[in-house]
């Protein structure tokens, strides 16, 4: 059943308000004054561009009816003027064109920085992700770096493009009717024997014209707006996995996964293809009937004025007149007609835009189940964990505590929450509640470090600037982590992830451990890619540096050799069947630290 005039009517002010929403903050923002006299100073350059199209039909009637006439004193001065018209009219198009630029350059790094800034606040980035992966999620955003990179730049030039485009169309409608208003004079149609005298004939004619293409252009571009917002999001898929293919190129020639890849790069692209032909055809069939209006429009004047002109009622400057000024007033009531593709695509990236600054902001919303702080030891009370999506809890209820000079190892089968626990005394963790304190001078490392490109020293400084240490701090870091080959590189820059292999990313990681010398230490599965001596001999120099400094270590491992550097062990061990979670702890002494 298709939606009644009343639905579509709100459902374009529902949109006209979200895109406002997106569009406002910018000229409210502490640039506004700036935007403001930009955007005023637009809209001048653009009234003045539609008062040189009066002057140019003005001229039209002069110059034809002096090459009617054979006047050459008329022609030549026409002449004259039209180069002074014609030169104002390019200052004009030149000038409107670069701060129209300049204000989409300004708007958008503004727009940019004010999502990055949004995105990468309080980890929304990270719990976005996560909250994609949740089965009762179905209404995050995907690829949120193609919204705030790309979709960001069309939406400001389109909305400029449109805006500006719309408001020529008004302006120049209203300028123009009065003209063609009165070149038409009045027409006789006599029906049933009486003749009526219609008095701007044209205008009507142009009237019922444009609102016959509007409607019918309407319902054959309706389904671009779907096929726009599919398009975008096929493209962000298949550059996406391509991404994915560069950054683990080398897990995937290992594994000989060439042609799985290959599958699923043609799979995605697959997509593209079909939806962007779907695109296709419908964009030729609006393509078809825009072409056969606007074509329909060059004659439909001369068509119409001709008897006049014929009858010596008008001259042939009055007729070119009259043509032009039924081209502008065309042109502006066919305004919808025109660009019907461009809105259609401008409104998909304003979705897409819209759903992305509708998760934010709920996530900006969002109360945090977990009350976390700082203190001088771990304890957990009542903590909760799950899943996302999940319906059963991973942990319940579980109470947990270590203090200064406690080394603990969490051990438990794969899938029972170690890492999830990890990531809740990071603070990371959304999926859950319960009371968390953690020291504040601690250091979490993943089982997969980051490792950024640029300058090794940056690398290993990360996510700190590089000079707060001296040359000596970092080689002697590197150097304790066994790396001593890389102390001679620190100003090499490089794709680090890419070169180094997995074991030297893990001792990066701990290189970071040992620059900075944090009192307690997170670490999950840190040693899983280093062999037994090197593990044995980097664990002992982490546990020496944090009795050192009277803090404490936190390790989830596998490996029993690494129990020797822990004094407690935590094992997650599984619940009968119906009891409230999946797993509890089971805390109990570890194999005592290492001398």
């Amino acid at each position: 059943m298709s939606p009644s005039v009343n639905e579509r009517a709100k459902t374009f002010v529902q949109v006209l308000r979200r895109v406002l929403a997106l569009a406002a903050p910018y000229f409210r923002s502490e640039e506004k004054w700036r935007a403001r006299l930009m955007f005023a100073a637009i809209v001048a350059l653009n009234l003045a561009y539609v008062y040189a199209l009066v002057l140019f039909n003005q001229w039209y009637g002069r110059f034809y009816d002096g090459l009617q006439n054979k006047d050459a004193v008329v022609f030549w001065r026409e002449v004259r003027v039209f180069c002074v018209l014609a030169f104002f009219n390019i200052a004009l198009q030149v000038l409107k064109f670069y701060v129209t630029q300049l204000l989409q350059l300004r708007w958008r790094a503004w727009i940019t920085r004010n999502y990055l800034g949004r995105w990468m606040a309080n980890r929304t980035f990270y719990e976005l992700e996560l909250a994609r992966y949740a089965k009762s999620d179905n209404a995050t955003p995907d690829n949120p770096d193609q919204r705030i990179q790309e979709d960001m730049q069309l939406f400001t030039a389109a909305t400029m493009t449109l805006s500006m485009g719309l408001l020529n169309a008004v302006v120049t409608l209203i300028s123009f009717v009065g003209i063609l208003w009165g070149l038409s004079g009045t027409t006789a149609l006599p029906i049933g024997g009486t003749t009526y005298e219609i008095a701007g004939s044209m205008v009507w004619l142009a009237l019922v014209y444009c609102v016959v293409g509007t409607v019918i252009t309407h319902y054959i571009g309706r389904p671009l707006i779907g096929l726009n917002f599919r398009q975008q999001r096929f493209e962000a898929d298949f550059r996406h996995h391509l991404v994915r293919v560069r950054e683990y190129s080398e897990a995937i020639a290992l594994d000989r996964g060439e042609t799985v890849e290959r599958g699923q790069l043609d799979l995605r692209f697959g997509a593209v293809l079909r939806n962007y032909l779907a695109l296709i055809k419908q964009q030729k069939n609006l393509v078809t009937f825009t072409a056969f209006f606007g074509q329909a429009a060059v004659i439909f004047p001369f068509v119409v004025a001709a008897p006049r002109f014929f009858s010596g009622a008008i001259q042939l400057g009055q007729l070119m007149q009259i043509s032009s000024a039924f081209g502008k007033v065309q042109d502006a009531l066919s305004w919808f007609v025109d660009n019907y593709d461009n809105v259609a695509s401008w409104r998909a990236t304003a979705d897409r835009l819209t759903s992305f600054d509708d998760a934010i902001r709920a996530h900006a919303e969002k109360t945090n189940a977990f009350e976390r702080s700082d203190a001088e030891v771990l304890r957990t009370d009542g903590l909760s964990l799950s899943l996302p999506g999940g319906s059963k809890p991973l942990l319940a209820n579980a109470a947990l505590s270590a203090a200064a000079g406690d080394s603990v190892l969490v051990q438990g089968p794969s899938g029972s929450g170690k890492s999830t626990l990890f990531r809740a005394f990071a603070g990371i963790w959304p999926f859950g509640s319960g009371k968390v304190q953690v020291p504040a001078d601690a250091m979490f490392l993943p089982q997969r470090p980051y490792v950024p490109n640029g300058p090794l020293r940056q690398a290993l400084a990360y996510p700190e600037d590089a000079a707060k240490y001296t040359d000596a701090e970092l080689r002697q870091a590197l150097a304790d982590a066994l790396l001593p080959d890389l102390a001679a590189r620190l100003d090499d820059s490089d794709a680090w992830s890419q070169k180094l292999s997995g074991g030297e990313q893990q001792r990066l990681a701990i290189a970071r451990v040992l620059l900075k010398k944090p009192r307690w230490i997170f670490a999950d599965e840190i040693s899983s890619a280093l062999d037994g001596p090197a593990e044995h001999t980097l664990y002992q120099r982490l546990s020496e540096m944090v009795r050192s400094r009277n803090g404490a270590m936190v390790s989830i491992a596998h490996r029993a050799a690494v129990g020797e550097f822990h004094t407690q062990r935590w094992t997650l061990v599984p619940e009968a069947e119906g009891a409230a979670a999946r797993y509890r702890v089971e805390v109990a002494p570890g194999g005592g630290a290492a001398a």
